[in-house]
């Protein structure tokens, strides 16, 4: 009934077999019980609306159904942690096995971990937060990804690569702009804050910071975007103003929606795999629940999955 690897095929039909005549259900309250399990994980998450939250939990929950798990979510109203403890304390007291915190780093909002942590009873695991001596976390590698648009750009000549970045603020909006600073002073090329613009991700904020980085940068050949929502009002504004791309403007996005390959012209992207962040994530929290159970050590780790660079019209070289 549990799927357990050791249980020989025949054995198998046959048990299943009486279950179908008998019209067996397996009780999960009781095996919770009998074990001291819920075999529940918590997520605390904020802005499902948002495609990146959104996919991640998807993957998130295929893996904690493949694993035997249910998830059981709380969704914050705002970044700030006025609500952390009230999130955390109500997923305890469900006796969930362990805590995956899907919650953006912006600025101090988890300058909490420091006071709080060692009180939290099970294993909690960060989603998209920067790495923390002691703190079991888990991201895209925001930095490589950016390193990768900036090398594509320079491997096609260009030379002038301005950069429309998330909020300032934002450890992942942070990570991509160190990206593209460090890529282009390691090649040679001098940047400063006239060849940087900033938005919010709505593809309404990447118009004005496009129009701004025009004015203060007019003769930049290329552009790299920290989303593809920014990018796609980029190639929007180019067009309005007879700027033809790739020819005279080269752009980059980061993500990877879907909608990106239907652009136009069709966008060169960054893709990161949430489904894949979401999976991995519930596979770390689970490992570390079967740790603990089995009287075993639990040590932090802070890992990257990497990114990768899809190459279509909007960057070729020319």
């Amino acid at each position: 009934m549990n799927k357990f690897s050791y249980v020989s095929e025949e054995t198998r039909q046959t048990v299943e077999k009486v279950v179908e005549q008998l019209g067996y259900r397996p009780s999960t309250l009781a095996r919770s019980l009998i074990q001291q399990r819920s075999y529940t994980l918590g997520v605390v998450t904020f802005g499902l609306k948002y495609m990146g939250p959104s996919r991640t939990l998807s993957g998130m929950a295929d893996k904690a159904d493949e694993l035997g798990f249910m998830l059981l979510m709380k969704e914050l109203d705002n970044f700030d942690t006025s609500r952390t403890d009230e999130a955390i304390d109500s997923l305890l007291a469900r006796q969930v096995d362990g805590i995956l915190w899907l919650v953006p780093e912006i600025r101090d909002n988890h300058a909490w971990i420091d006071e709080r942590m060692e009180e939290i009873p099970v294993p909690m695991l960060f989603i998209a937060m920067r790495p923390r001596e002691g703190i079991s976390s888990l991201a895209t590698d925001n930095f490589q990804g950016a390193v990768l648009a900036i090398q594509h750009l320079l491997d096609c000549g260009r030379k002038k690569i301005g950069h429309i970045s998330g909020p300032q603020g934002w450890w992942e909006a942070d990570e991509r702009k160190r990206g593209w600073l460090e890529t282009l002073d390691a090649a040679g090329f001098h940047t400063s804050e006239q060849h940087c613009a900033e938005g919010n991700w709505s593809s309404a904020s990447g118009e004005p910071a496009f129009i701004q980085l025009l004015q203060s940068f007019p003769d930049m050949d290329a552009v790299f975007v920290a989303n593809d929502q920014m990018a796609l009002s980029v190639l929007r504004e180019a067009c309005r103003r007879g700027i033809r791309i790739p020819e005279q403007l080269a752009v980059i996005g980061f993500d990877n929606i879907s909608e990106s390959a239907y652009f136009y012209p069709s966008l060169t992207t960054i893709s990161q795999d949430f489904q894949l962040l979401g999976e991995q994530a519930v596979q770390n929290v689970v490992e570390m629940i079967r740790a603990r159970q089995g009287k075993q050590s639990v040590v932090a780790q802070s890992g990257f999955i990497r990114p990768t660079l899809v190459v279509r019209e909007s960057s070729k070289r020319v």
